[in-house]
């Protein structure tokens, strides 16, 4: 069910054509899945897949003081970053909480593009102008309606795209972004996703998109397919990779979640939640997170609490799905770290003890 304000992407009509199921999400109305999600999943996984993500949020810093603007807003060290590289970072509150995790690209020396989630967009824009106001040659811009975001993933992803660009694709690196034309059409051409596979993330302007989707499907032919949300979800829980909402919260520091080492301590003047990162960073977390394999067929789910052999619960699920590369429930979840070494876990479902094997993250690791 859809709100009447829903906000549609640049590809919805694309997505009709193709008889997607939408659902509503971050406010917009997304493709959770075409056909199978787990023929999506396995297409990314063997061949590629073709996203919209023209949800998220496109914000833009730029000026002389951009980089010691974002320095302060944000907990990365982003003023080093070299023109043509991305560097994943967060945004935290005064508390150490985070608000959003995020990617930014440089794309020159006075120019910064900020991807946020789409959910947290508005905050990242409202913070991001709040925290750079003290900066007078910095500008904050939020230009996500100007904007569309395509991604081509999986190990087939760089020979599909050659076919449409003259960009040296062979010789972008992972978390690096180059102009370029795809089909024609400009685009900024960035190797990251959120999939574990090789990929691309195509920016492009929103008028742009559908000849562009269009372009790469032909190019794509049989060894592409469009994926929706759903695949997307078991694809990045298959990698380990953090969802805000589930492994990040507010209420999450990036130490709680076993990411203290994008919190850049020892880079010069101050930023938000410094104070309360750095008391953290000496403090052990009270809790880790893992990786849960079901020894069973019943899927742990969000919200579903951990037990150990006792029935005493210590632990909470995250994220959890069926795996379709391993065959099996996949969940991850956050364990006191008393019971962190217990190797006799179950997790409660509807009041079933299922047990699960603790594993180390990530579930999947491509190989080339």
């Amino acid at each position: 069910m859809s709100t009447p304000d829903a906000k549609r992407t640049p590809l919805h009509e694309v997505h009709a054509e193709l008889g997607a199921t939408v659902t509503e999400f971050a406010g917009y109305l997304m493709p959770l899945r075409y056909g199978s999600e787990t023929a999506e999943h396995q297409a990314v996984r063997t061949s590629a897949g073709l996203f919209d993500l023209s949800h998220m949020g496109e914000i833009f810093v730029t000026g002389p003081q951009a980089g010691a603007a974002l320095d302060h807003a944000l907990i990365g060290h982003l003023s080093v970053l070299a023109v043509g590289r991305a560097r994943y970072t967060m945004i935290v509150d005064r508390a150490g909480g985070v608000l959003d995790d995020l990617i930014v690209y440089r794309l020159a020396p006075e120019t910064f593009m900020v991807v946020a989630n789409a959910a947290n967009a508005a905050v990242v824009r409202a913070e991001l102008t709040e925290r750079a106001s003290g900066f007078d040659k910095a500008t904050v811009d939020d230009r996500s309606n100007a904007y569309a975001l395509v991604a081509v993933q999986g190990p087939k992803a760089q020979a599909i795209l050659e076919k449409l660009t003259d960009a040296a694709l062979a010789d972008l690196k992972y978390y690096a972004i180059l102009p370029g034309k795809v089909a024609g059409i400009d685009a900024l051409i960035a190797r990251t996703g959120y999939t574990g596979e090789d990929g691309f993330e195509l920016f492009v302007a929103a008028g742009d998109a559908v000849a562009v989707w269009r372009a790469v499907t032909e190019a794509g032919g049989d060894d592409l397919r469009p994926a929706g949300l759903s695949a997307r979800d078991t694809l990045r829980l298959e990698a380990g990779m953090p969802l805000y909402g589930n492994e990040l919260t507010a209420e999450t520091t990036p130490y709680d979640a076993g990411l203290g080492r994008t919190v850049k301590l020892d880079k010069p003047g101050d930023f938000v939640g410094r104070a309360a990162l750095s008391a953290r960073a000496d403090t052990p977390p009270g809790r880790t997170l893992v990786g849960l394999v079901a020894r069973g067929r019943r899927v742990p789910r969000h919200g579903y609490a951990i037990v150990t052999a006792d029935g005493t619960p210590c632990g909470v699920v995250t994220s959890g799905a069926p795996s379709p590369t391993l065959g099996k429930p996949i969940a991850m979840a956050y364990i006191d770290v008393d019971h962190a070494e217990d190797t006799d876990l179950a997790v409660d479902i509807r009041g079933n003890h299922e047990p699960v094997d603790k594993v180390a993250l990530p579930f999947y690791r491509r190989t080339s």
